[in-house]
Formats: structure tokens, C-alpha cells, sequence
């Protein structure tokens, strides 16, 4: 399975921080915003991805990010000349995926969960159909809305509803398999003149192999698209770090944990960081101090 990295948008809700900057380029508490899907794409095991920005914000992802070697993964590069939807992102990196399934998470999105990695793997493990997860939320009505029916199975799926039918949100990550290459090229844009990914969501819905997994109260869903919920993004990052000493949103740790770098790598990747805390905390797992 590859992972797509959406990082595009012009970030007007960011304004005017976005004016001079990608909205994913700004920094959660100790890292840059994208950092966090990117690790949770690494934790479901995918070792190539592909990062879609703007024309004008692409060689910033490319001087942070580089080829993946530091990680121990690989990076291609494509650009979003403007933006017409998230499903656009498979018709822009059709040829890259070769016909492979794939996952795709959005720049701005943060989950956080002790489970995440096993929840991710069982994803990216199922030869058929779509998974997604859904989030309760206070305002359904800001994203794509996922309704259930009596026994739990998934019987709706909504963009933006004005009058939601439900407090289940869908996040910005998404696992499909390798019909995605054939069905995305069919979604035409919607009323708002957009590639709508409830639309490619809904498609698999209809053929009964949409999954949808229920995020639990232990998890945490931020998407970091607004001033309030990039300030509330960082504080919960700063909470956990400072309180229990474990990163959130590291790729070098996931990295390191998964096995795409060792020790060594690690280590001089952290003495590049420098004297901060983040440097720190990686130099002290690479010489097996943190847990």
C-alpha cells in the first residue's frame, strides 16, 4: 500500500499566517503541522508516499522532507495547481500508484491514540473496500457526516450537512484498496464545484465495503485548520510530552519503533536537532532511555 500526503489549499481560514507560509508548514507546539499525519501514515506501515502541494509551496516540503531517507521512507513529489477537491489527489497521483491501494490523510489532521498503530495496520490490511474513521464532534455540520443505523452499520455518508443526521464526523484519513484508481477518475465535482471525497466515500458505501471504525474517548481528533484548533492542537501536544514524556506526531520515533532507521541514525538525526527538547528526547531513545 503507498500514502498520499495532501498539503495543499491556500490555508484562508490561517490568514494572515498563511499568506506567507503553507497552512501544514506551521508549527504544532515542537513540530511542523504535517509531521503528525506523516507519522500516522508511517505507523500503518507505508514506507512510500507521495506529498501533493501547491506550485508555490511544494519546494518547502521538499527542503523539510527531503527524499525520506532520514526516515527510512521513500518521498515523491506532485503539485495541486489549484484546489478542486481531496479526491482530486487520485487523479493527480494516478500514475504513481500504478494501480496499488493506498491511503490518503490530510496535512492539517492529528490523531492521537495508544491503539493507533494496530487500528492503522488492520486498515491498510484489508484486501477489499474503503476504511474510514469517524469522530463525534459538537459541529457535524463543518464536515463529512457518517450515520449509523440501529446495529452500528454505516447507512449514510454526507458532506457538510445543513440539518446532520448525526454527530459522527469523518477524519482526514482515509485507507482504500486498488478499485480507488478506477473509481476516483468517476466522481464529478460537486454544487460547490469540487472533487468531494464523500462522493468517492459514498460510492463505496453503496457497494457495501465501506468499514467504518468508531474513534473511542481514548482517542483524539484535531484538525489544526482554524487559529482556535491549531492553539488547541499544540497545547495538547505540549500536555502530553511535558506530562508523560512520550512524543506525539514524531516521524523519527515512528521510524525508529518500526524499523525503517536504527540507532545510529536516530541518534545523529537528533544531534542535528540540536540543543532542543525534541532533540533530546530522540537522542535519549536512541540510547534506550525513553521507553
Amino acid at each position: 500500500m503507498k500514502g498520499i500526503l495532501l498539503a495543499g489549499g491556500s490555508g484562508t481560514r490561517l490568514h494572515p499566517m498563511t499568506l506567507a507560509a503553507s497552512k501544514q508548514l506551521l508549527p504544532v507546539y515542537d513540530k511542523p503541522m504535517v509531521y503528525y499525519p506523516l507519522s500516522t501514515l508511517m505507523l500503518a506501515g507505508i514506507t512510500e508516499i507521495m506529498v501533493i502541494s501547491t506550485p508555490d509551496d511544494l519546494p518547502q516540503f521538499k527542503r523539510l522532507l527531503g527524499d525520506g531517507s532520514k526516515f527510512g521512507i521513500r518521498f515523491a513529489y506532485a503539485v495541486q495547481p489549484k484546489p478542486d477537491g481531496i479526491a482530486q489527489a487520485f487523479l493527480i497521483a494516478r500514475d504513481w500508484l500504478a494501480g496499488d491501494a493506498c491511503a490518503l490523510a490530510l496535512g492539517d489532521n492529528l490523531i492521537h491514540a495508544d491503539h493507533l498503530s494496530t487500528l492503522m495496520r488492520t486498515a491498510a490490511s484489508r484486501p477489499v473496500g474503503a476504511s474510514v474513521f469517524a469522530y463525534r464532534v459538537r459541529d457535524p455540520e463543518r464536515y463529512g457526516v457518517v450515520a449509523f443505523d440501529e446495529s452500528g452499520k454505516a447507512v449514510e455518508i454526507v458532506e457538510k450537512p445543513a440539518a446532520p443526521t448525526s454527530n459522527w464526523a469523518v477524519t482526514g484519513l482515509y485507507f482504500y484498496d486498488k478499485h480507488v484508481n478506477d473509481i476516483a477518475p468517476q466522481i464529478r465535482p460537486s454544487p460547490r464545484g469540487e472533487l468531494e471525497i464523500t462522493d468517492l466515500n459514498h460510492v463505496y458505501l453503496e457497494m457495501g465495503t465501506l468499514h467504518v471504525e468508531k474513534l473511542s474517548r481514548g482517542c483524539a481528533w484535531l484538525d489544526a485548520g482554524t487559529p482556535d484548533s491549531l492553539l488547541q492542537a499544540a497545547t495538547f501536544v505540549q500536555t502530553i510530552q511535558s506530562r508523560t514524556g512520550m512524543l506525539v506526531g514524531s516521524p523519527e520515533e515512528v521510524a525508529f519503533r518500526m524499523g525503517y532507521i536504527d540507532a545510529d541514525a536516530l541518534r545523529a538525526h537528533a544531534r542535528g536537532l540540536g540543543k532542543t527538547d525534541l532533540g533530546r528526547a530522540l537522542l535519549e531513545l536512541a540510547e534506550g532511555e525513553l521507553l
